[in-house]
């Protein structure tokens, strides 16, 4: 089962994007925080992480820089309500960046396509 580490300071949001990726099969790990992500991270590794940009304290470009420091291989998918963080320099080094909407089809489109680039061919 995959693991995904889903942050946004916005809870009713967390609690849907966890609802809905539990029930495609997926272990969900939830933060409200740059930090809380970060602090996650020193106990386990998810597979992919879904990240809100705009939050208070770290921001997640921010956030997104130490995950990749940390570990390189962690496919990070930036999910923003602003479309204009798409083509700031900083956004370029995330797997894909989706704008948020009441669809998650993207989303999880997205998701599936960047888990499927790390399998392990057998």
């Amino acid at each position: 089962m995959k693991t995904l580490l889903i942050v946004d300071d916005d809870v009713s949001l967390q609690k849907l994007y966890g609802e809905e990726f539990e029930g495609e099969g997926y272990r969900v790990m939830l933060a409200g925080s740059g930090e809380e992500a970060l602090d996650l991270l020193e106990d386990s590794r998810p597979d992919l992480v879904i990240m809100d940009i705009r939050m208070e304290g770290m921001d997640g470009l921010a956030a997104m820089r130490e995950i990749l420091k940390r570990d390189p291989h962690i496919p990070v998918i930036l999910n923003s309500a602003y479309s204009n963080f798409k083509n700031e320099f900083s956004s370029w080094s995330a797997e894909a960046y989706v704008v948020k909407s009441g669809d998650l089809t993207e989303l999880k489109d997205e998701v599936r396509k960047a888990l499927a680039k790390r399998e392990i061919p057998r």
